[in-house]
């Protein structure tokens, strides 16, 4: 089934207006202006309103080839008093997650929110699992908010990213969001993958959000096109086979959410998959696309 998705319960987050690639975001009490590849229509707001409104905004040094897939070199120009780092909150029912907001030198701040509707997701598939045994595996993990969707709900949550420094911020936000005892693992996704093959491992559920391009942290060279046929096959391998959920995002331009939906089904053939793209709604009216997703629970 293919869907559309936005999420619906940010108070902490607003997507103010998109356009010439870039977009105007509030984070908390803060407003940012950020490069977005894919808004290359005409922003609403005017440019004088922008600059107004935002706190900060990153610039790019390298105006040519302008390519998510790659990390996007430049900086920050401070245009008011704003903190290092703050708190931002999601909450939505029984879910409630505290997540650091943060200036990196590579334009990220440490959330993704069209997310929250995985986070969502993730929250439900662990509490209707029918095990006890609820172990789940998340790949690629970066700041970790689906780790802490899945610990919230009771799972046993091993944390993976090749990052050491991004897996000390996802630390962090498990402390903060008042939560204990999640895995956490620097490694190469697909050399775990690998070895947890070999061992016989099995997860209750699976979480994947591998980038475009990427390293490990011994040099392993990670290519989207090249690896993720191999990755959906070792975690088919890793997951229950009566009882589970699985969940793959992926945000590469020009990836239709077929990819993941054909690669999926010839490891998965039998599972009913819900498959689509996430956006964010603006607050001006525009829907900005934010890659797309492939999930499913048994």
């Amino acid at each position: 089934m293919i869907r559309l998705l936005t999420p619906l319960y940010w108070k902490d987050y607003e997507l103010l207006d998109c356009g010439n690639f870039e977009k105007l975001e509030r984070f908390g009490d803060f407003v940012l202006i950020r490069p977005e590849p894919q808004a290359i229509w005409q922003r609403k707001l005017s440019q004088s309103a922008w600059d107004k409104a935002a706190h900060a905004r990153f610039v790019r040094t390298k105006k040519q080839n302008f390519d998510q897939d790659q990390e996007v070199a430049g900086g920050w120009k401070i245009m008011k008093k704003l903190p290092n780092s703050w708190n931002i909150h999601y909450i939505n029912g029984e879910l409630k997650l505290t997540m650091t907001v943060s200036l990196t030198t590579f334009g990220h701040v440490g959330v993704f929110p069209e997310q929250a509707c995985n986070w969502d997701y993730i929250y439900r598939a662990v509490l209707n699992l029918k095990k006890t045994d609820k172990s789940v595996l998340n790949l690629f993990a970066y700041t970790g908010a689906a780790s802490l969707a899945a610990k919230a709900a009771g799972a046993d949550v091993t944390h993976l990213d090749s990052v050491k420094q991004v897996v000390t911020w996802a630390r962090e936000n498990m402390v903060k969001s008042g939560l204990t005892d999640i895995r956490w693992v620097v490694e190469d996704a697909l050399t775990f993958a690998r070895r947890e093959v070999k061992r016989g491992k099995k997860y209750y559920g699976i979480i994947m959000d591998p980038p475009a391009y990427g390293r490990g942290p011994a040099g392993e060279k990670w290519v989207l096109q090249e690896g993720l046929p191999e990755l959906i096959e070792l975690t088919a391998r890793l997951l229950h086979f009566e009882d589970g959920f699985f969940v793959l995002n992926l945000y590469s331009l020009g990836f239709s959410s077929l990819i993941g939906l054909n690669v999926a089904n010839h490891f998965f053939p039998d599972d009913e998959k819900e498959y689509g793209e996430f956006y964010l709604h603006a607050k001006t009216g525009i829907d900005l696309p934010l890659g797309t997703f492939l999930r499913f629970s048994r």
